[in-house]
Order: C-alpha cells, then sequence, then structure tokens
C-alpha cells in the first residue's frame, strides 16, 4: 500500500468513524452524556434518545449505533465530485458535479434507515447548496452569502486537503473557491482552514505540532483567534476528560451560539470577523491533548457534545490522516460500515487515484509555466534595444 492511499484511507474512514461515534452525542452537554450512558462514551452506543423517531419531531434521525450521518454523506459526495472531474474543483463544479450528486443519486442513509437521495438527509443550512445554486441560480462563488454561517462547509472538506496533500496553502485556496458556494464569513473560513489540517496532517513526517503550525498560518480573523486560545490551553492536558471543560471555555469568546446549544440566542451563526465555528477548534484542541493518538481525539470530541458529530468527523480526519489507516481502530471501522451499509474504503481508494491525477497534472502545469518564466527571466534571450544619448 503506498504511502498516499494510506493516508487517504486513514483519513476518510477516520471521518466516518468519529462521525458515527459523535452522532449519538449530538447537541448533548457532556453532564447530559455521562448521565445518558452511565458515564464517558467509550465507542460505539444507541441514540442519545431511545424513542429517536418521536423524541425530536423536527430530526428524527437514528444517530448511534454505528450510524453515519450528513457529515459521510457529503464527504462522499465530494469525492465522486472530484472522481468525475479528476482535477482541482471550484465553485462551479459544485453546480455541476456535487449538486446534480446531491439531488440526483440515490444512497443509503443509515440514520434514515432507507435509500434516498443526499438532499432528503441534509439540514436547511446544507441545502441551500441547491436553493441557491439549482432553484436560484445564484453566482457559484457568492451564493454562500446569506446562509447561517456554521459548520456545514468544514464538515466535508477533508478530500480538499488529500487532494492537495502536503500543499495546505493549496488546500486552504481550493476550499475557500468550494466553499463559497455553500457558507460565508467563518464558515467559509473554516472549512479552508480544515482542508489546510488536513493537508498538513497528509504531510510525510507530520505531527501534531506540524498541523497546528499549518492552520495557524493560514487561518484569519476570529478562526485564527479561536484555534490559538483553544491550542494553548489544550497544551497543559493530556487528558480529553479533564481537557472538555477547558477548552469549552477556551472557545466560547468566538462562539456564537451559546451555553445552551440546544436554545442559541438571537445573534448565533451571523456573519462577524471576530467569531468562529466552535467544531474546528476544539477539534484541533483534542488532537493536541491526545498527542495525534486516534482513538483519544475522536473520543474526547464525542464526550465535548454539542455538535458532537462534526467535531469528532474534523478530528477523526486529522488524526487519521496523520496516523494512516491502522490509527483507526478496526472493531470500529467495520462496525460502522456494517451498520451504515456503506463502503467506507471505496472512496479513501478512489480519492488517493484522483489525488495521483491532480497532482500529475499540476506538474505539467508548472513545468510549462517554470519554462516560460525561466525564458522570460533570460534576459540574454532578447536583445537589447540600443540608448541615445539624451540631450538637451
Amino acid at each position: 500500500m503506498s504511502l498516499l492511499l494510506d493516508t487517504s484511507l486513514g483519513c476518510l474512514v477516520g471521518a466516518a468513524v468519529g462521525d458515527a461515534l459523535g452522532g449519538a452525542s449530538e447537541t448533548a452537554l457532556p453532564e447530559e452524556i455521562r448521565a445518558r450512558f452511565g458515564g464517558w462514551v467509550e465507542g460505539i452506543v444507541p441514540p442519545y434518545h431511545a424513542d429517536w423517531a418521536t423524541a425530536r419531531p423536527l430530526a428524527p434521525y437514528h444517530k448511534g449505533d454505528g450510524h453515519i450521518t450528513d457529515d459521510t454523506l457529503m464527504t462522499h459526495a465530494l469525492v465522486r465530485a472530484y472522481a468525475a472531474k479528476r482535477d482541482h474543483l471550484d465553485a462551479y463544479d459544485v453546480v455541476e458535479l456535487l449538486v446534480p450528486d446531491l439531488i440526483e443519486r440515490v444512497v443509503y442513509i443509515p440514520d434514515l434507515e432507507r435509500e434516498g437521495v443526499t438532499f432528503h438527509r441534509l439540514a436547511a443550512a446544507e441545502r441551500w447548496l441547491v436553493t441557491r445554486l439549482h432553484h436560484a441560480h445564484v453566482d457559484p462563488r457568492e451564493a454562500g452569502v446569506g446562509n447561517i454561517v456554521n459548520c456545514g462547509a468544514a464538515m466535508y472538506m477533508a478530500p480538499v486537503g488529500i487532494v492537495n496533500a502536503g500543499d495546505p496553502a493549496g488546500a486552504y485556496a481550493e476550499a475557500v473557491e468550494i466553499a463559497g458556494a455553500h457558507q460565508h464569513s467563518y464558515g467559509r473560513e473554516a472549512a479552508a482552514v480544515f482542508a489546510a489540517a488536513v493537508a498538513a496532517a497528509a504531510t510525510p513526517g507530520a505531527d501534531v505540532e506540524d498541523v497546528v503550525a499549518a492552520t495557524l498560518d493560514v487561518a484569519r480573523d476570529g478562526t485564527r483567534a479561536a484555534i490559538d486560545a483553544v491550542v494553548k490551553e489544550a497544551r497543559g492536558y493530556d487528558d480529553w476528560r479533564a481537557a472538555i471543560a477547558p477548552l469549552r471555555a477556551a472557545v466560547a469568546p468566538y462562539d456564537t451560539v451559546g451555553e445552551e446549544y440546544r436554545s442559541p440566542g438571537l445573534g448565533a451563526r451571523r456573519p462577524s470577523r471576530l467569531h468562529a465555528i466552535e467544531e474546528l477548534p476544539v477539534a484541533i484542541g483534542m488532537l493536541v491533548v491526545a498527542g495525534g493518538d486516534f482513538r483519544a481525539s475522536v473520543l474526547g470530541a464525542v464526550n465535548y457534545g454539542r455538535d458532537a458529530d462534526s467535531t469528532a468527523t474534523m478530528a477523526g480526519a486529522i488524526a487519521g490522516a496523520l496516523g494512516g489507516a491502522a490509527a483507526v481502530p478496526v472493531e470500529w471501522s467495520e462496525a460502522v460500515a456494517t451498520a451504515s451499509r456503506t463502503d467506507l474504503i471505496a472512496p479513501g481508494r478512489t480519492l488517493a487515484e484522483v489525488a495521483t491525477a491532480v497532482f500529475d497534472a499540476d506538474r505539467e502545469r508548472f513545468a510549462r509555466r517554470a519554462e516560460r518564466f525561466t525564458t522570460l527571466a533570460d534576459a540574454s534571450l532578447r536583445p537589447t534595444a540600443p540608448t541615445q544619448e539624451r540631450t538637451r
């Protein structure tokens, strides 16, 4: 197995496992999670609500029991968009490749326990993609403006990091372009920084500090400040259990949702240059606490609660890219694949193949540019026009 394939598998399988484990504790607070499950969640558990189909009529999803959620469904859809183009993606590809996949391709939706198109599983902030691009025909590069600002674009940007493996700045730039069709403000920024984190983790020999440095290098405004604050706090802990409350306190000044996660205030999820989504800084913070260990990074995110599936998706993707396929506990990945009736391996294989094709195309493009620039820089190739003395 090539290192690229191993990294791609670790990243995408890791993201899916984190998503599935985190789904059970999503929206709950840490103390509620411990009360419901009789202690810390240590693996795959049943849904938070035993009567999940009627407990929350507005979101009757069977989360838990190893079921992936919309985070993974969207991630796999983006992989298919890359497979169709076999090159870098832009906002227009979201219109031409991603949106048709969401509204036309039939997939198994685990937490609905039936087949359907991915669109049927999406929340309003993600359905925005279809409303704005398919129905309203908005300029793709501006379509994200007006959406609620959340982690909806960030949660599926891991493939961008693998396609740009070893190039965090390139991943950031590509994700900014793609996510502009879906999100704006710090939601778009988070998507780009998450892609950069994955690209940094996919660098041979990379460690947690390399990931942190890459994110701080590319991040801007409140997102950078939030990551910096959470990482500084995380350095004081090596146990995710002890780190949960301190990390929440560190990110709180940048979070617009507030302490009552299920009842956000009127100022929640509005654009700002001072704020950040909560999920990405906490995912990186848990990665620091865990020293890059996959199991600890994901369990920290799962037990943190709130938007646990997305936080654990991001933590799992980065830790999986750092450690490769072997980092993801096989008892978790096999159970998630079986429960979700989803092949978790195929997307990683496909993405590694696409990343290789994209790199080959990039190498050809750069070779052409290098030849042209070398010619431009070689002054001896162009005769110098004779200068005339200035006369008075």
